[in-house]
């Protein structure tokens, strides 16, 4: 297990609260879908830039991605000071009918540049698919883990379960498992995960599977909202801490629901403000009883 300082991206509590805004193509798609109109790179970067500065009064860490905001988000100084910047380092392509098909180590963020900048730690997404072989993965987890180190920063993966390339039966539930079994004990400091059942599953059976990625990951996790509706996202937290997680690092559950908002501003400081206020009490609670429990 890594022995790294988290606290930069840690509550009092010691839960992670950590927003997400470094969603790229499938961001720009959200607006598509109440817009006729192109929707621009400025738009998704004004909207990044907005949610960063509203939400971050409120985060434990902010991850922002270098394509569209993360240079101008530390020019603007939008990142409340009491919030840990995280660097996505991740480059995607779109491949084999997804938007995310394939991803490779963005070689243009620079560990120890935005070490220098203030960024606290560097994120990498990881596809699993049950017909590609470890080894690819397992080396790409590796070297980023090895390049954190060398620049200070905390290193976060985020293994997310894809299908696979030869079509065929797939069990995403599987997937989240089969990926935190090979990538949970490479030594990355931090491992963000996709709730199991999407959340959508009994009590039990989502905190059956979380008890079994605990077991599996070799140091703290949090879960990722994607994929989960977002009024069981606060449930599904407070499930996956009870058996084992540290909080979440989300997005689309705080922010999503106020793209296309007549007043978007408006919005993200009423509503998103409300959804991670109730987020960080949920993980205060949990993981402040976990530990006396301990």
């Amino acid at each position: 297990m890594s022995t790294t300082d988290l606290s930069a991206l840690q509550r009092p509590s010691g839960a992670f609260a950590m927003l997400a805004v470094d969603q790229r193509e499938a961001m720009r798609n959200m607006f598509a879908e109440h817009t006729d109109q192109p929707v621009t790179d400025e738009d998704l970067r004004d909207f990044k830039l907005a949610a960063a500065r509203i939400l971050t009064p409120y985060a434990s860490g902010v991850l922002i991605d270098r394509q569209f905001a993360l240079d101008q988000a530390i020019e603007a100084k939008v990142v409340d000071p009491g919030c840990g910047l995280i660097a996505s380092a991740d480059h995607f392509e779109s491949a084999h009918d997804e938007l995310v098909g394939e991803v490779t180590i963005d070689k243009l963020v620079d560990p120890g540049k935005y070490a220098a900048l203030g960024a606290k730690a560097l994120k990498l997404l990881v596809l699993y698919r049950p017909d590609e072989p470890a080894e690819g993965r397992v080396e790409m987890v590796r070297e980023f883990v090895d390049s954190c180190k060398s620049a200070g920063l905390i290193s976060i993966i985020e293994p997310v379960s894809r299908k696979p390339l030869a079509g065929g039966d797939f069990d995403w539930n599987a997937g989240i498992l089969a990926a935190a079994k090979e990538l949970g004990s490479l030594g990355a400091d931090l491992y963000k995960a996709e709730v199991p059942f999407k959340g959508q599953a009994s009590e039990a059976e989502v905190r059956a599977a979380c008890a079994e990625l605990s077991k599996a990951i070799d140091g703290p996790w949090v879960v990722l909202s994607s994929g989960v509706p977002e009024d069981v996202f606060p449930e599904a937290v407070r499930w996956a801490c009870l058996e084992g997680a540290s909080g979440f690092l989300a997005g689309r559950a705080v922010w999503a629901s106020c793209i296309g908002s007549p007043d978007v501003i408006e919005s993200l400081s009423t509503d998103a403000v409300q959804r991670l206020q109730r987020l960080c009490a949920v993980v205060d609670e949990v993981v402040t009883a976990q530990r006396t429990n301990a």
